[in-house]
């Protein structure tokens, strides 16, 4: 039967179901799109496609939280439109995408949103949903983000730290965006680095003539996002929001996430896949154009511990998301940077090889189990972005997208065989265990044994709801248990000091008025901390006639006459 009909039945048979919390052996039955059923000897009408699974596992699509489609950035547009990206996706196992829009400064984020919604659903080949970049504040910005939430399907929104003078938000307005996003129930989302201090080390990097891809590391060092980190988790407690950190991409920053959560604080963090499996030291590679490939933000690590670290806090729930972050450019565009390293556009593909990649290097390497796997590629990022349990769960009623994996099956990596754009793969050459023999987006059969069948623009844009219970539930409660009040207290009704309206003097105390010092000097007595001796002008004794000589009659120590 043709698997393109929106009311296929599908047949799952033999296969372990694998959901965050529980694997199970279960047949899972599709119909109109939704599954139907989950178990096994189940009842179903005639005429089903039927997918042997037998030593196979049954896994909820994968979600990717943060991939760029369609936006210039750095004046660079990427090699993947919403096209071929989200055919990648399908063919790598993901199944939803969520994809930034980025407006300019003072560019208005609901024309910035439209402008991508036009392009989105004639090409998407899976379901996708926008995040909104907040890049700059105002109360016009104020309005437009209420009018995302409630009009627009938009929940989430990205600000970001860094990126001075082109996106950057000053401590103030990154307050005051919390705050709102709490108010409309938005899933806030932060980019943190010093962006000042990354400023000045970009400048004095180029002035000691580091003009190559290692200059995004040594400008960047992983202290600036450290700092960042715990400054943005702190404005964010203060301004009562939940946080999402974005990009995590270092040991120091991980363990500030680790602390605050610790601390009780509600801090979600992601990961990318490239700072969870590559580490820096290929900024220093001698062939510029594969240096000036790995050049994304933050930049990844020179401790070549990191990549095993950060995915040891994916394995224990410290980091709860990994993405792709998906903004692939070809070496001609990295090229505009050759001569300075602030120019080299910043993004790494990933969206096809996310899933393989993080089984073999996660479950694979020991990291995590196929539950923690479904968790962090597909289950938490349904639950934060309130899409749980439609997404990233097989159950009953959620929607049929599905992957059928093969845990012992190998494929080597190679910009030869991907579907994703760019002419360069960072994991070339790495043989990967676990690949997706079949994806089903929507309850169709789109990818099979290596042959994808899904039109263009057969995905649909998918809106979310505000207020997921994943983040705020906690918090909501939280402001009910510590609301802040005041002391309640009789009234004041003693003396109130009067302001001194002139200049106020140096020893006295706000709001009092100085008393003048009382005189010391008693009479016949002379006060010697009143001294009236001048070493210039008039005396005070100069009226006082003065002898020419005087005799002595009694010097001191008495006369000498007596002894000689």
């Amino acid at each position: 039967m043709s698997s393109s009909g929106s009311t296929a039945r599908i047949l799952i048979k033999g296969g372990k179901v694998v959901n965050d919390d529980v694997t199970q052996e279960a047949d899972v039955y599709i119909e109109n799109g939704v599954i139907q059923q989950v178990g096994k000897e189940l009842m179903i009408p005639g005429g089903a496609k039927v997918i042997d699974a037998s030593g196979k596992l049954v896994m909820p699509g994968g979600v990717d939280t943060c991939v760029h489609l369609h936006q210039s950035f750095m004046n660079a547009t990427p090699a993947d439109d919403f096209y071929s990206g989200t055919k990648a996706a399908l063919a790598g196992g993901t199944t939803m995408v969520i994809d930034l829009v980025l407006p300019e400064r003072n560019e208005s984020l609901l024309d910035a949103y439209e402008s991508t919604r036009s392009v989105a659903d004639s090409k998407a080949c899976c379901d996708y949903a926008l995040h909104v970049g907040v890049t700059w504040w105002g109360p016009k910005v104020r309005a437009q983000m209420e009018s995302l939430v409630r009009e627009k399907g938009v929940n989430s929104f990205h600000m970001f730290m860094a990126y001075k003078d082109l996106y950057m938000l000053r401590d103030s307005e990154l307050y005051q965006v919390l705050q709102h996003c709490k108010d409309i129930g938005a899933v806030a989302r932060v980019h943190a680095e010093n962006g000042e201090l990354v400023a000045e080390g970009a400048k004095e990097a180029l002035d000691l003539g580091i003009s190559g891809p290692e200059g995004i590391e040594i400008s960047r060092p992983e202290e600036l996002e450290a700092e960042a980190a715990h400054r943005a988790i702190t404005i964010a407690n203060r301004a009562h929001c939940p946080i999402y950190l974005v990009n995590v991409s270092s040991m120091s920053a991980g363990d500030v996430v680790a602390t605050a959560k610790m601390q009780g604080k509600v801090v979600l963090g992601e990961t990318t896949m490239a700072h969870a499996v590559m580490n820096g030291l290929q900024y220093y590679h001698q062939d510029w154009a594969h240096a000036a490939a790995y050049v994304t933000v933050p930049p990844l690590r020179l401790d070549p511990n990191t990549p095993n670290y950060l995915m040891g806090l994916l394995g224990n729930d410290t980091l709860n998301v990994v993405a792709s972050d998906h903004r692939p450019f070809n070496t001609k565009q990295k090229a505009m940077g050759k001569d300075d390293f602030t120019k080299i556009p910043h993004g790494v593909p990933g969206i096809q090889d996310r899933m393989s990649i993080i089984w073999e290097r996660g479950v694979v390497g020991g990291k995590m189990d196929e539950n923690r796997f479904v968790a962090v590629t597909s289950s938490n990022a349904a639950k934060i972005y309130n899409l749980y349990p439609r997404k990233g769960r097989i159950i009953p009623g959620a929607d049929a997208d599905v992957v059928v994996w093969d845990p012992d099956a190998t494929r080597t990596i190679s910009v030869d065989t991907q579907l994703q754009g760019g002419d360069i793969n960072l994991y070339e050459g790495l043989r990967c265990h676990g690949i997706p023999l079949v994806t089903i987006s929507r309850g169709r059969v789109v990818y099979e044994n290596g042959i994808f069948t899904c039109a263009e623009g057969s995905g649909k844009f998918y809106p979310l709801r505000t207020f997921p219970d994943y983040l705020y539930k906690k918090m909501v409660q939280r402001d009910k248990c510590q609301a802040l009040k005041g002391v309640e207290r009789a009234p004041y009704e003693g003396d109130v000091a009067t302001v001194n309206s002139g200049k106020k003097d140096g020893n006295s105390v706000d709001g009092e008025t100085p008393t003048p010092r009382p005189s010391t000097r008693h009479g016949g007595v002379r006060d010697l901390h009143e001294s009236s001796f001048s070493l210039s002008g008039a005396q005070i004794d100069d009226n006082v006639p003065k002898r020419a000589s005087a005799r002595i009659l009694a010097p001191p120590g008495g006369r000498s006459s007596g002894i000689w």
